[in-house]
């Protein structure tokens, strides 16, 4: 009667699951590829979705990872001068569309604390202008060491309630700065607000020749949407391709050129690309249909 029982098989399946967390959680050995076996299997069984998937996988990377393997670098952040009157470190503030600056004493080797960009909205509503210095509205600065892991800076992010964290190096100088949404995004993947460029189609059509497209987006589907043949050996996707090209991390409105194909930075934040316009070439045949 039991092999007629419908739920035997998938009782005995979970029983066999059960017994793998259990294997790899208490009894020896115990290792990190015991584990993610356990959580592939979780997954082919459709235990677990395919994105709690990615997030344990995030989680796994980030106990291994020290700061150094995350900061924003040294060359990439943006400062405030402790000495600038209001007028001139606002425009600053505007154009970057941070919340939270590194406010240093003429080089960024000197760190005197953090501003927040929120603490200065009370002088938009009535306080008084002339006494808004940036002396009187920085919050200390935390420092941690290049080496330090970004597991327990999570759990001080958390606890202490700062989000952001000024990185040193052996000789006590600033080498980056990291914050508690670098550390999120390892986990959960990139986190967008209302400043980021929205696109909701990996590639969108904008006009004539031109296209909006996702630096993520796979190779293969590039390639098949623009009936082009990039080289896949070179990388998975078209970000890295054309990451490759420029030979280092560029900035939002650089270009660059691979073949006959134009290549713009749309948005990009100080680790990786995430939007591109891509500019077809003249008279190249797109899935039957001729660039205009």
């Amino acid at each position: 009667m039991s092999d007629d029982n419908p739920h035997s098989t998938n009782g005995s399946s979970s029983k066999s699951f059960i017994e793998k967390i259990v294997n790899a959680f208490a009894g020896e050995p115990k290792n990190k590829d015991e584990l993610v076996n356990v959580i592939n299997d979780a997954e082919d069984r459709e235990l677990i979705k395919p994105e709690t998937k990615q997030m344990i996988e995030g989680v796994l990377g980030v106990s291994e990872m020290r700061v150094r393997d995350i900061m924003i670098p040294r060359s990439q952040i943006i400062s405030l001068d402790i000495n600038q009157p209001l007028e001139e470190f606002l425009p600053t503030i505007l154009d970057s569309a941070h919340s939270r600056f590194p406010v240093v004493n003429e080089d960024i080797d000197n760190v005197e604390g953090i501003l927040l960009a929120k603490d200065l909205l009370a002088y938009g509503f009535g306080k008084d202008v002339e006494n808004c210095t940036l002396t009187s509205l920085i919050r200390p600065a935390i420092l941690v060491p290049e080496s330090k892991k970004v597991e327990p800076l999570l759990k001080e992010f958390r606890s202490k309630r700062y989000h952001m964290a000024i990185v040193v190096d052996e000789y006590g100088g600033v080498s980056g700065l990291v914050t508690i949404e670098d550390i999120l995004e390892l986990i959960v993947g990139e986190i967008e607000d209302e400043t980021d460029d929205e696109i909701e189609e990996e590639i969108k059509h904008l006009a004539g020749s031109v296209y909006q497209v996702k630096a993520l987006t796979d190779l293969e589907d590039f390639d098949e949407f623009f009936n082009c043949t990039f080289d896949e050996s070179d990388s998975d996707t078209i970000g890295g391709i054309v990451l490759q090209q420029f030979g280092h991390m560029p900035k939002k409105g650089e270009e660059v050129a691979i073949d006959d194909w134009a290549f713009k930075v749309v948005s990009a934040d100080n680790r990786r690309l995430l939007m591109l316009q891509v500019t077809v070439p003249r008279d190249h045949d797109i899935n039957g249909k001729p660039a205009e």
